[in-house]
């Protein structure tokens, strides 16, 4: 939520400094996350200032460039060599001395520093507006009356706005604070409680409205009163489109708008002034004189203000006329009953819609408007009759013409207050401070409650309708401890706390193991949102997932069946940057369900490669990362984790090339592989990706029931020994690992693959294996016999169950 500094003090008592603001906000629950100044002319003029040209001589060494000297008000002239045909003497010009910062319209600040131009000394610049950040235009120095007083300062002439803004932390139970009328009844609220005196807010709001005819009468008919159980309006003849006023048009930049027209920006004005949305019609589009609040059938088609076709829900709450749909009500106007810059006559709608309308509405739309916002939370249904007049009056004030109507409200069934008894000791009980009950009264009043009855330990209380959210009595004393000040709630001098038993700390233990290994080879950790797009996966897939029944937008409508989807959206993103080296990893969950309809989640550990795997060096060029450099990725993980993977097999995966799945007591843990180019064709990925999917669950589990050994350092020394042989060019490695198992040589440490060699001389479908065995006795030294013993039982093996032809 964006509130103005300068606009929010309008509303208060007494202006004070923005920090103390920015404390109080933050006390009452209003948490200020950013202040930050605003300028309308960026850098405020500072520096500059108005000067008379006293003479103009032409430079001796440049046809183009002008030697001036201009009064600054300062003892001495200024000597300013210029470039601008226009300048002359006598006039009054914008100079920026040497070590002012000028901000130009484009391209960066320039700090004046004393220079010399062909040979004659300069001591600053007379400006053009374009130097200055006024506008673009550079035909020439800026000129400025001759009545104007030379030696201020340029920004007491042109007065730049200059404003703090506040970025608040709004949570979305708050929406009595979606305004900035709204915060500035919690800051009274809060000086009146810590100033024990009553403090009130400078109402905007005036007794002066009347209508002036009754030329345009439109009749106003709701269908759909549940969804709109109140209704109002007034009609404004004459009006005539164009820019508003300076200082509304201030207001609204200031908090990030974009100023329009003035009937528009009115409504933006009171939108944020007042948090209640309007919505204005050109009154001579609206057919047969006649607004109709109604549903329209399913699957009609609607143009909206961005100009796109929308086929509506029958849900969707609509603002026609006798003919069509004018509005999508509460969300977004339409193209064809708009104001534009022909409009004479406006229709101005001031209405409280249900909540969850609007909120369906907006979400099956995909349109996040600022009026929906508010709509979807719940505004003062109380307040739509105050807020159309007081926005009548400013548009019959700023666009002229009449009011031609009296104002149309249909409310046929008033809202009842919500009532809430909260007892004392229930008080004490959540805020853990003891209240006096003249300070609850006076709190509570503050606020705009209404005291019903008070008791000697309880207090009834009605709730205005700007917040519909108080139901229950701990909602009273949130409000009663926020304007107190959070910052004021007691800290006991002992606390009680019952033991915990960490189930989970295992499991952070190993993840903390693991990212920090990931991290020193130089991989960065990522965190991608759970909830994905359905069209990154097939039927088959979607079969079992679990799908989003009120879906932030149509792009995020299912929670993800599987993790590699949305890490590729991060690689995507970062390609498309020109980051083409990247080593991410992520620990995520993925969900699904049952056909029994129960759901379930699964952690996993993934891992994103493409591009090199090391940059280049002075002694050594960048490696392009490989299968097997994914391999060795996953194997060392799984050992990272006090397992050892028994055996990789290849396994068959839609999204995979390549596909090896990893095995841990014959139960598979991980997989990896090279994606597909399929896959990388949805996210526009034209390079390799290697994927690791490392079941962290699995993972967890038999780590578990694995128990640490420890053993001493063997005293006596390991011996190598080579072995090439020649097998079936088809024939996978994992293949040859399980037939050395087969030996069971307790004795046999290690076995390593170091080279394949393939040709012809080999023999047609043939391939040389290099293998290394590592033995070791740990009660003695193994002698050449022993070795070779072991050697030959596994040659032995390998000849018989592999069909092998050992090399000599």
């Amino acid at each position: 939520m964006t509130i103005s500094y300068n606009w929010l003090s309008e509303y208060l008592p007494e202006k004070m400094e923005p920090e103390k603001l920015s404390k109080i906000l933050t006390s009452i629950g209003l948490e200020v996350e950013s202040m930050e100044p605003y300028e309308s002319l960026k850098g405020g003029l500072k520096g500059l200032v108005i000067g008379e040209v006293k003479t103009v001589e032409k430079h001796p060494d440049a046809d183009k460039l002008s030697v001036t000297t201009v009064d600054t008000g300062e003892t001495e002239l200024l000597q300013i060599v210029c470039g601008a045909p226009n300048v002359a003497v006598g006039q009054k010009v914008v100079v920026a001395p040497v070590g002012t910062t000028i901000f130009p319209s484009s391209g960066d600040s320039i700090t004046m520093k004393k220079a010399k131009i062909r040979g004659i000394e300069s001591f600053g610049m007379i400006c053009a507006e374009d130097e200055i950040g006024l506008s673009n235009d550079h035909a020439g120095i800026l000129v400025l009356p001759a009545n104007t007083k030379t030696g201020i300062a340029a920004a007491a002439h042109f007065q730049p706005y200059s404003d703090i803004i506040f970025e608040i932390g709004l949570t979305p139970n708050r929406m009595d604070a979606m305004s900035h009328l709204g915060v500035a009844k919690d800051v009274c609220a809060y000086l009146s409680h810590h100033n024990k005196k009553d403090t009130a807010i400078k109402s905007p709001f005036k007794n002066s409205f009347r209508s002036d005819n009754q030329r345009l009468p439109i009749n106003v008919i709701v269908e759909n009163r549940e969804a709109c159980p109140r209704y109002s309006g007034v009609s404004i003849q004459g009006v005539t489109i164009g820019q508003s006023p300076e200082w509304l048009q201030q207001k609204l930049q200031a908090i990030g708008l974009r100023p329009i027209n003035n009937i528009v920006d009115i409504t933006n004005f009171i939108l944020h002034e007042t948090g209640q949305p309007l919505h204005a019609f050109d009154a001579d589009k609206i057919s047969g004189g006649k607004v109709v609040v109604r549903n329209l059938p399913e699957g009609t088609v609607f143009q909206t203000l961005d100009e796109k076709e929308r086929k509506l829900f029958a849900e969707d709450l609509m603002i026609c006329d006798s003919e069509k749909g004018m509005c999508i009500a509460g969300v977004y106007g339409g193209l064809s009953s708009g104001v534009t810059s022909a409009t004479k006559n406006i229709f101005l709608e001031s209405a409280w819609f249900n909540p969850s309308v609007i909120r369906k509405t907006a979400v099956k739309h995909g349109l996040r408007t600022d009026a929906a916002a508010r709509f979807e939370k719940g505004v003062d249904i109380s307040n739509t009759v105050n807020v159309l007049k007081r926005a009548a009056l400013l548009i019959k004030e700023f666009a002229g013409g009449e009011i031609a109507s009296e104002v149309i409200d249909i409310y046929p069934n008033p809202n009842a207050k919500n009532e809430v008894t909260l007892k004392y000791h229930y008080l004490k009980k959540l805020s853990g401070k003891n209240y006096h009950g003249d300070t609850i009264k006076q709190i509570l009043t503050a606020l705009g409650f209404e005291v019903l009855k008070e008791g000697l330990d309880d207090i009834r209380v009605s709730v205005p309708y700007s917040k519909p959210d108080i139901t229950i009595a701990a909602d009273i004393v949130e409000e009663i401890m926020r304007i107190d000040g959070l910052d004021n709630i007691d800290i006991p001098p002992t606390i009680s706390i019952s033991p915990a038993v960490e189930t989970l700390a295992r499991s952070a233990a190993y993840k903390e193991k693991a990212a920090s290994y990931l991290a020193a080879q130089g991989f960065n950790e990522i965190f991608t949102n759970s909830i994905t797009n359905a069209a990154y996966y097939t039927e088959a897939e979607l079969a079992l997932t679990v799908k989003m029944i009120n879906s932030l937008s149509a792009d995020l409508n299912v929670m993800r069946p599987a993790m590699m989807e949305t890490g590729l959206e991060t690689v995507a993103y970062n390609l498309n940057r020109r980051n083409s080296d990247l080593r991410l990893f992520e620990f995520g969950k993925t969900y699904a369900t049952t056909e029994t309809g129960k759901y379930s989640e699964q952690q996993h550990l993934s891992i994103y490669i493409t591009g090199s795997k090391s940059g280049d060096g002075w002694n050594a060029k960048a490696e392009k990362a490989d299968f097997y450099y994914a391999k060795g990725l996953c194997d060392r993980l799984i050992s990272l984790l006090g397992l050892k993977a028994s055996r990789y097999s290849a396994s068959e995966n839609s999204k995979l090339e390549n596909s090896v799945t990893a095995f841990v007591n014959n139960e598979p843990v991980a997989t990896f592989g090279n994606v597909t180019k399929k896959t990388l064709a949805k996210f526009d990925i034209k390079q390799n990706v290697f994927f690791i999917d490392i079941d962290w669950d699995k993972v967890m589990a038999l780590s578990e029931k694995k128990s640490i050994q420890f053993t001493g350092i063997p005293k006596f020394p390991a011996a190598t020994r080579d072995l090439s042989i020649v097998v079936a060019k088809n024939l996978h490695y994992d293949e040859v690992e399980k037939i050395t198992q087969k030996s069971r040589l307790e004795k046999l440490k290690a076995v390593k693959l170091f080279d394949v060699f393939e040709s012809d001389k080999l023999g047609k479908e043939k391939k040389a294996l290099a293998i290394n065995f590592t033995f070791q006795d740990e009660e003695k030294t193994l002698t050449d016999k022993d070795i070779d013993s072991m050697m030959e039982k596994i040659s032995s093996l390998y000849e018989k169950e592999l069909g092998a032809e050992i090399r000599k």
